[in-house]
């Protein structure tokens, strides 16, 4: 029978294999032909990738909250990272909010692309239940940062409750413009990415060098450049579904 560490380290070794590809593929739908064939399939494998990397990110963070130093003995003797209570914050509640972000907006990404103008198939209970997961996880990750003292904690929560409330917005709304579920489509897919992105430089830190795992430029960076992604792919959308059409000249009689 595996021990708690062996077992942890199981779980890691499978949120790395689906993980990896996942971060690759993550740059396959932006450089494609946005709707081609190779972008609806590196947009799935991306999809299935994080929805995956996120189960076995949530299993860790569920471990660590359980556990938190038999979970990471190599951080037993780093000044930093020595206190349970930390462990269990950074590594555990932190780590289950973000798993949990990026399972939600990998796959309303992929909703939103497979139903398109369906939209009351967008409001089905996995979708919904995703979006009040997402709620509490995020408040529990304030709460947490809150009592350990880890504005950090706090700040990232702001991308969860603000992925929920957008969210609901779109699936709410009784009628969605045209455009809605490719504006919506993008934003999950390249937050799905942000997440994946943070968790993998700044949790990937602490297994080489664990004082990085708080360095504000680790978890900025993924943020910067993804919200520009964002901006940039949502403004190509407006400008193309807000284009004057040509009107067509009257054949000829």
């Amino acid at each position: 029978m595996l021990s708690l560490h062996a077992l942890f380290d199981v779980l890691i070794a499978c949120h790395i294999i689906s993980g990896a590809p996942g971060l690759l593929a993550f740059w396959g739908p932006i450089a494609t032909k946005k709707g081609g064939p190779r972008h609806r399939f590196l947009g799935r494998w991306f999809a299935g990738a994080m929805i995956a990397t996120g189960v076995f990110a949530a299993a860790m963070g569920v471990m660590t909250i359980a556990a938190p130093m038999a979970t990471h003995p190599h951080l037993a003797s780093h000044a930093d990272f020595s206190d349970p209570t930390l462990v269990r914050g950074i590594f555990g509640w932190m780590m289950l909010y973000l798993a949990i972000l990026t399972i939600n907006l990998a796959w309303y990404a992929w909703l939103c692309s497979k139903n398109k103008l369906m939209h009351e198939k967008n409001r089905g209970w996995r979708n919904m239940g995703l979006q009040a997961l997402l709620f509490a996880a995020a408040c529990a990750c304030v709460f947490e940062g809150v009592r350990i003292g880890q504005p950090m904690m706090i700040g990232i929560s702001t991308i969860g409750f603000a992925t929920v409330g957008t969210n609901l917005f779109f699936l709410l709304k009784t009628r969605p413009a045209p455009a809605d579920w490719l504006l919506e489509h993008i934003k999950a897919g390249v937050g799905a990415g942000i997440s994946v992105y943070t968790a993998f430089f700044a949790f990937g830190a602490v297994r080489m060098m664990p004082e990085l795992a708080l360095a504000p430029v680790l978890w900025a960076a993924p943020l910067t450049i993804g919200l520009s992604l964002i901006l940039y792919h949502q403004y190509q959308v407006r400008r193309r579904f807000n284009r004057p059409r040509t009107p067509q000249a009257a054949p000829a009689e």
